[in-house]
């Protein structure tokens, strides 16, 4: 048994196609089955359903991947640790990036990143926090930034910043009087959300002091963008809630649309996330730090009140 043949194993468990497999090991198929049927001979055991379409993990294949997941990542530790003795940053490293945050933070960190450390090389992919926590488990991802806490005994959170929430209301809404507003003052069906599936939606519905589940005979209008949210409300369709670095993006005119919390604000916590196994963990560390200090200037990191997803809050 090698680590190669474990590496094809579970290329194979996840694309249920050994020609696909093959190609993302960069393998011709013959060498990838030659090494899984030689695998199977060895444990003297079917590893998969050959009879299916797609193919399918036999009952003992399927402990059998989950077991050669952790050998693979256990097997990554020793390269990592000869790193970290060298003192040396670089190579690949895969991040993930909920899209609440991407289209802000990265321009942000991303060049001074690159200059800083040109020896690593970072693949970065927009994904959901459900997906990101998926992959972090199963060593695709090295890392990522999501908003935090999600509570995962497997999961590490290192907290980069605090950002607060920030309400977006037209010209003829009952809130345009107001200078500074309080969460009491929000109406869940007055505000425009971001579609099914964003951790900031789910903070914005916490916030408002509403269930998740809506009721479907309201009219509502639902968008995967602030970008969208914003021009609805500029249409007078509703007010909306932004993250605070979305809002330094705004024009001139529509700042003065912008309304603040009182203190201590609604806010967001982002951090750093990545499996307790604490892969690459130099470059995790490289990357809180160029994150933090370019951030620091942006956002102030006090006097706010924790608004997470799953209905907990804490202030800061």
């Amino acid at each position: 048994m090698t680590i190669t043949q474990l590496h094809y194993l579970i290329a194979v468990a996840e694309h249920q196609n050994f020609t696909l497999a093959a190609e993302k090991s960069f393998v011709t198929q013959p060498t990838l089955s030659m090494q899984i049927a030689k695998l199977e001979e060895e444990l003297n055991v079917r590893l998969f359903d050959r009879g299916t379409k797609p193919i399918k993990l036999t009952a003992v294949g399927e402990k059998i991947v989950e077991q050669a997941r952790r050998v693979v990542i256990e097997a990554e530790r020793i390269k990592d640790i000869v790193s970290v003795e060298k003192g040396f940053v670089g190579g690949p490293y895969n991040l993930g990036i909920i899209p609440t945050v991407m289209p802000t933070l990265l321009p942000m960190f991303l060049a001074t990143f690159i200059k800083k450390y040109p020896k690593v090389k970072l693949i970065i992919k927009e994904m959901t926090t459900e997906e990101i926590a998926v992959q972090l488990r199963e060593g695709k991802l090295d890392g990522a930034i999501a908003a935090t806490p999600l509570g995962f005994d497997d999961i590490v959170e290192r907290p980069l910043y605090y950002e607060p929430f920030v309400a977006y209301i037209p010209e003829d809404h009952r809130l345009n009087a107001q200078s500074i507003l309080k969460s009491e003052d929000l109406r869940l069906d007055e505000v425009l959300l971001l579609e099914d599936g964003h951790c900031f939606r789910d903070g914005v519905i916490n916030l408002c002091g509403a269930p998740k589940q809506l009721d479907p005979s309201e009219f509502r209008i639902e968008s995967g963008s602030f970008e969208t949210l914003i021009k609805l409300s500029d249409e007078n369709m509703g007010m909306t809630l932004l993250p605070y670095l979305h809002t330094l993006q705004l024009k001139e005119v529509q700042e003065q649309r912008l309304k603040h919390f009182e203190k201590p604000e609604p806010a967001r916590e982002i951090s750093l996330i990545y499996h307790k196994s604490e892969l690459k963990l130099q470059i995790t560390t490289a990357l809180k730090e160029v994150i933090s200090a370019v951030i620091r200037g942006a956002i102030s990191f006090h006097d706010v009140k924790i608004i997470s997803p799953k209905q907990r809050s804490r202030q800061v």
